[in-house]
């Protein structure tokens, strides 16, 4: 599987280029793009000298619009799978062999901080909130899911196909919405356990207002996301699909 690592990155120039070395010990900079999403550092020129392919947005548009982007240049450039990895340290590069064996048999594969126990460092209030919407997200995906909201996944070659024609751009559409419009194409969801580097600065609190806000904002995209039209081309899709399967 010739799979492309996306990076949606905004003012990261502090940290791009350390991410891309720790990267490429596991997967080749050719195979890596940096969508930076509007920065106003030098994200963009660091992220190309340190090997990797860069598109860039003139404004700053979102993580789920620069995903969206990025599924598009794989689709151009002729990638069977999608690889979204954060560019803020975050995320684990010797975790990305374990997500692309796992989209051997799942059309799109989360990688889970809190899968079999894991105990990444977080808030009662924050992880209460993350317990809520995997809750939700699960009943959607029809399997059980315990991190719906990691940015950490893969997406093969079937969810390439219908993400590169629409992909959700409001805020939190790329991890939360994504699961319910894969669901509703009939795509696999699945995860794996992933450890994950803590936040810079300790861990991000959440004060009771803002909890409920973010709890009633990812309510609104799960039943927008349930009753918002197809978009014709990726009825398409689908009935490709079906007609293949067939």
């Amino acid at each position: 599987m010739r799979a492309l690592v996306a990076i949606p990155a905004l003012n990261e120039a502090a940290v791009i280029g350390n991410v891309i070395a720790s990267l490429s010990k596991f997967h080749s900079p050719e195979d890596v793009v940096v969508i930076d999403d509007g920065s106003r550092d030098a994200t963009a020129q660091i992220a190309r000298d340190a090997g990797a392919h860069v598109v860039s947005h003139a404004i700053n548009l979102g993580v789920g619009a620069a995903m969206g982007t990025a599924f598009k240049y794989a689709k151009q450039n002729g990638y069977d799978a999608v690889i979204q990895f954060d560019g803020d340290g975050q995320h684990r590069p010797e975790h990305i062999a374990e997500l692309i064996s796992a989209s051997a048999d799942f059309d799109v594969v989360i990688g889970s901080r809190f899968a079999e126990g894991g105990s990444f460092m977080s808030s009662a209030t924050r992880r209460g909130i993350q317990r809520f919407i995997a809750w939700v997200a699960s009943a959607y995906a029809r399997t059980r899911l315990t991190d719906a909201t990691s940015g950490f996944r893969i997406a093969g070659p079937r969810a390439l196909a219908v993400f590169s024609e629409h992909y959700p751009v409001e805020w939190l559409g790329d991890t939360v919405e994504s699961i319910v419009l894969a669901a509703r194409q009939g795509l696999t969801v699945s995860e794996i356990p992933v450890r994950m580097n803590e936040r810079a600065g300790g861990v991000p609190s959440q004060s009771v207002l803002r909890a409920t806000l973010y709890t009633g904002r990812i309510l609104l995209i799960l039943g927008l996301a349930s009753i918002r039209s197809v978009p014709p081309q990726i009825r398409s899709l689908k009935l490709k699909d079906q007609k293949a399967i067939a």
